[in-house]
């Protein structure tokens, strides 16, 4: 995968036809309208909003359609602050001031203001929400102000105040969760989320500042602080200048942990998350470094590369396009939650990519590029194609076979766990779970955990380690509630302990429980803070839902047709290694308790027979690593006109499976056809046509066995005496019997 910019011969861009895993696609969505004022985010509705003198226009980014027309309504004049559409986009707000917001309904045309109570404090922003206690939320200078809509009354009806002092905040309707910053410094945090089960708090806590050179204080920015959702859980990302790291913190509802640091290499830096893969744009440096917060290790999934623009040539330009002066990383680029980028100077909306194959093609390690890959959600198609790719390509350069069992664990148990959670929706009946696995074979090395922090029931979810290994990670943890403030050190602190206990509530929302108690070392946080009942903070399920409604699992009955059967002609010379891969597969189906296709375990028989490697074949069979089918049984009488004893594996087993009719007409075929109708008779095998008996007496050129057969068929079917059938044989044993006499 070249992943060349198309767009390197354009002046205005500042990259060249390089590497990139990270792409912007033309064409953008374009936004420019004459009289603008400027433009605005509805994350809540996700809108992209203009202002011009009289009207608003709003184009909606999710799904994102970079032809998308525009609506707009009418805007009174006067300041805008902020504007914000209710969620069902009946009114609109708009902050005029620090102290008022006025409130537009567009149904009635009614308007009305709501002021601030006292003139002490001014308001920093508001918010519509979905949680069922309040539709907006006033965040001031003294706190939070929590209000309902009455249309009755046409006015704001206040539910409830929040008193504390704020110096800024920051919002995202995807977590639902609000973040205070208070303090001289600015890096003490308090959070609320509006969750389907009403207002949950979050523990007062406090962000790590490296002190300057100087001595002084550096005080927090809200440029400097990001909320990200990431597989349904919610962090916080705090962007520490002096010590150029970004700092991790994951919520719980009675703790917020620190998951660990990042380095950063750039003055400026943006935050993007795509299909819930975290991309840290170093904007001074130009290139963006991706990290996928599953994985144990904190090391980027690959090199940093620059951001490109893919899909631009000359051909397709446009006069609109040509003169702006695009620059990857320009001044008045804006970066919005999640995915989003707002040329604010030209007014074009771009959507981040990843390049999958790019950054599958970088990877040097086959079962860790495709536990990536299995996680992918908004190309999943493209992830699963890649994924048998790079299946087969393993196998045919011949990988150790540790490296290839550890491939197929990854594919196996991500199946399994798609299967269990509704996930993989494109299921049959030969890819449901078994009932039994196979004892004798060994359990896959493997560690796979359900997604921590997200009920499976109600958001198909992945396989997961954990986000981070925290086992060299030392860190101190200040949290202060109603009752006072309790600080935690602890040495050691496993992704496990943080994320295996986690759930949902009916709300969709996750909570954990009290955290209380003073200096406490590892054992005593996971008990106590992060306990049975710990259960984490996690995003809206049903905007879960509908980003992750797509798996990138693969059936066995998949990894058999477009893996083994497609690379079999070449490797044909080393059945031995294939066999081998197929029993390791077979070996982690098994574990799973799933059911693999019957094809696959007839492709394991004509490999050892290639070989002629019966004996091995016949303890695979009897150890029931095979497991019996009519197919296998065939498969096993074919190999077996080389080897008795495999032909007899192949008729015992079709005996095995009750196919009576099979096994009747095979030794009719062999020649034994008195045994044929002794186990008929006793077996009550009544679909064999008699012809086929009397015509293998016949060949036998023996009267008597003739005249035998005849004589059953006429004893144990009724009607026989008047068919063809009895006529012509009874003339053929005459025949035979005068012959011998003469």
């Amino acid at each position: 995968m070249s992943g060349k910019a198309s767009a390197s011969n354009h002046p205005g861009l500042n990259v060249s036809g390089a590497l990139s895993h990270v792409y912007i696609q033309y064409p953008p969505l374009r936004c420019t309208l004459a009289r603008t004022r400027s433009f605005l985010y509805d994350d809540g509705n996700k809108l992209l909003l203009q202002l011009t003198s009289e009207r608003v226009f709003s184009w909606k980014t999710a799904p994102y359609d970079p032809h998308v027309v525009p609506s707009s309504d009418p805007l009174c004049e006067g300041p805008v602050l902020c504007i914000r559409y209710s969620l069902d986009l009946k009114l609109l707000a708009i902050q005029r001031s620090n102290y008022e917001v006025q409130i537009w309904n567009k149904q009635t045309g009614d308007t009305f203001s709501q002021k601030c109570r006292s003139e002490s404090e001014s308001i920093l922003g508001f918010f519509w929400t979905d949680c069922p206690t309040c539709d907006i939320v006033f965040v001031k200078t003294s706190g939070l102000d929590f209000y309902s809509y009455n249309s009755e009354l046409k006015s704001l009806h206040l539910v409830e105040t929040k008193k504390l002092n704020v110096s800024w905040y920051i919002y995202t309707h995807e977590s639902r969760l609000v973040l205070l910053a208070s303090g001289m410094q600015s890096k003490s945090f308090t959070g609320y989320q509006l969750s389907s089960a009403g207002i949950i708090r979050l523990p007062r806590f406090e962000m790590i500042l490296a002190k300057s050179e100087a001595n002084n204080k550096p005080i927090l920015s809200a440029e400097d602080v990001h909320i990200i959702t990431i597989y349904g859980r919610i962090y916080c990302l705090q962007f520490d200048r002096v010590a150029m790291l970004l700092h991790s913190y994951r919520f719980y509802r009675d703790a917020v942990v620190q998951q660990g640091s990042l380095p950063i290499y750039s003055n400026r830096i943006a935050v993007s998350v795509v299909d819930n893969i975290l991309l840290v744009h170093q904007v001074d440096a130009k290139v963006v470094i991706i990290y996928d917060m599953f994985s144990e290790s904190r090391t980027p999934i690959s090199a940093p590369l620059p951001l490109l623009l893919r899909g631009f040539s000359r051909a397709s330009e446009s006069k609109e396009l040509s003169d702006a002066e695009i620059i990857i990383y320009g001044d008045d680029w804006s970066f919005l939650v999640p995915d989003l980028i707002c040329d604010v100077a030209n007014g074009f909306l771009w959507k981040i990519h990843l390049d999958l194959e790019a950054i599958s093609a970088s990877s040097s390690d086959p079962p860790s590029v495709l536990e990536f890959l299995q996680r992918r959600k908004l190309e999943a198609n493209k992830a699963k194609k890649l994924c048998l790719a790079i299946a087969r390509t393993v196998i045919l350069e011949r990988r150790s076979l540790a490296v290839v069992s550890r491939a197929i664990d990854v594919l196996i148990t991500t199946y399994s766990h798609a299967v269990k959670t509704g996930s993989y929706q494109k299921r049959t009946d030969t890819e449901e779970t078994s009932p039994s696995g196979v004892s004798n074979l060994n359990s896959p090395n493997i560690v796979v955990e359900e997604s921590s922090g997200i009920d499976a029931s109600e958001v198909p979810q992945e396989p997961a380690r954990g986000i981070e290994n925290e086992s060299s990670n030392r860190f101190t943890l200040s949290t202060s509630g109603s009752d006072g403030s309790v600080s935690f050190e602890s040495k050691t602190m496993t992704s496990h302990n943080l994320d295996s206990l986690s759930g949902m509530t009916e709300g969709g929302y996750s909570v954990e429980p009290e955290a209380t108690g003073a200096q406490v070392d590892a054992s005593v946080v996971q008990s106590q803070i992060l306990g049975p009942g710990n259960k984490a903070l996690n995003a809206n399920a049903s905007e879960q839902q509908e980003s992750q409604v797509s798996s990138a699992a693969i059936s066995p009955a998949d990894l058999h047709r477009f893996v083994f059967a497609a690379i079999e002609e070449e490797m044909a010379g080393d059945a031995s290694y294939l066999v081998s891969i197929v029993v390791e597969f077979v070996r982690s189906a098994c574990f799973e308790k799933l059911k693999v296709d019957p094809n696959t375990y007839v492709f394991m028989v004509q490999l050892l027979a290639r070989d002629e490697r019966y004996e091995e074949l016949g303890l695979f069979v009897i150890n029931k690593i095979i497991e019996p089918s009519k197919d296998v049984a065939l498969q096993l009488l074919e190999s077996g006109r080389q080897n008795v004893q495999t032909r007899k594996l192949g008729l015992d087993m079709l005996r095995e499976l009750s196919l009576h009719h099979d096994y009747v007409l095979l030794l009719v075929q062999d020649g034994y056809y008195l045994e044929a109708l002794r186990y008929a008779r006793k077996n009550k095998v009544n679909t064999v046509r008699p012809s086929l008996f009397l015509e293998a007496a016949h060949a036998s050129n023996d009267s008597q066995h003739l005249a035998a057969v005849l004589r059953f068929f006429c004893d144990f079917i009724p009607g026989f005496k008047n068919t063809a059938d009895h006529h012509a044989y009874c003339r053929v044993v005459a025949d035979m019997n005068s012959s011998i006499a003469t």
